[in-house]
């Protein structure tokens, strides 16, 4: 905010001038002499992120944000693809993936299995980044393994991706073996410079909490739980939560929960609806997002490589496609108030 006529920079922790700093705060409350400063201000310690050299007052931040479920097959991944699609397509949002699973289900989402095949053969996976910090060597600057406007759909065009690689499966195993850095900073010393031409950075880790894992989850600024609402898929939210803040206390970093994302729900289901009950009455539970994603054949069809000609077309035009809008716009407004701390 520009200072002048009856205006406030905001900044963060109040610096008063002199002669405000000589008055006494009341004891009931906060003192607002500063106000009649005129060289009054608010100024915030933006904290640096690991994947930044250093903090830029002003430069645009991403909002980095990572899907995670211990459970898998509860629809991470196509709820992943799904929100970078329409932030892109419907929202002109620009997003980036970066895919962690070894799976490389998003990348043959986005790209297709002819061209991720590639992408391996030819190293140009973000198994050559980890491949380097086995190897004694920095690890490789990934904004050369960006791949840019990914997505068979002609709506999307600004989503980049991060390709995965099977390669991820025995890199990971030999990760303990790494001393010459911390083996959760890999991914974060090739990204200096890269998220920063992004609104949105997702990524969809694997389901588990090894090193490959915790190399995006110290990147994110906050995490996404998709989940199916059975017991099994839910049941490992609380654990998964203690030990996300733990991570964050290690790291001195903020790891922010996001909110639980329902997918493949079943109205008809007792179990979904006595589960969906469990999750909204536990207040030590993340938020749940209102919007519930259906099981659809056609949202689980979104996953083919191919052009649907709409986003509509692709994730289902009985009311699926709008939930998943609907579950967008809810999250672009929850990363802004619980991620304000970070931009």
């Amino acid at each position: 905010m520009m200072k002048g006529a009856g205006l406030v920079e905001l900044r963060g922790d109040v610096v008063p001038d002199d002669a405000a700093r000589s008055q006494p705060i009341a004891a009931e409350g906060f003192g607002w002499d500063w106000l009649k400063s005129p060289n009054r201000s608010l100024h915030f310690d933006r904290p640096q992120r690991i994947w930044e050299t250093k903090a830029v007052p002003g430069q645009s931040r991403p909002y980095v944000v990572a899907t995670f479920n211990l459970k898998g097959g509860v629809g991470k991944t196509t709820t992943t693809a799904a929100l970078a699609e329409i932030l892109s397509a419907e929202f002109g949002k620009r997003v980036l993936l970066i895919d962690l699973d070894p799976q490389r289900n998003l990348t043959t989402m986005m790209v297709g299995e002819k061209r991720s095949a590639e992408l391996d053969s030819g190293d140009h996976t973000l198994a050559a980044v980890f491949a380097d910090a086995l190897a004694g060597r920095r690890p490789r600057d990934a904004v050369d393994l960006v791949q840019r406007q990914v997505s068979p759909m002609q709506a999307v065009t600004s989503v980049d991706l991060l390709a995965s690689s099977p390669k991820l499966i025995a890199l990971q195993d030999d990760m303990a073996r790494l001393t010459t850095l911390d083996p959760t900073t890999v991914l974060a010393a090739a990204l200096t410079g890269v998220l920063s031409g992004y609104d949105f950075v997702l990524i969809d880790c694997p389901p588990n909490l090894g090193p490959i894992t915790q190399n995006g989850l110290r990147i994110a600024d906050g995490y996404l739980i998709p989940t199916i609402p059975d017991v099994m898929s839910t049941y490992s939210i609380p654990p998964l939560q203690s030990h996300l803040r733990h991570l964050s206390t290690a790291w001195s970093a903020p790891i922010t929960e996001l909110g639980v994302v329902i997918t493949k729900y079943r109205r008809s289901s007792t179990v979904h609806q006595r589960i969906l009950e469990t999750l909204r009455e536990n207040p030590t539970l993340p938020r749940l997002f209102p919007t519930r994603i259906p099981e659809s054949n056609q949202i689980a069809a979104a996953a083919e490589f191919t052009d649907f000609g709409t986003l509509r077309q692709k994730y289902g035009q009985g009311g699926q496609f709008l939930a998943l809008r609907e579950l967008t716009a809810d999250f672009m407004a929850t990363t802004r108030i619980k991620l304000a701390w970070g931009r």
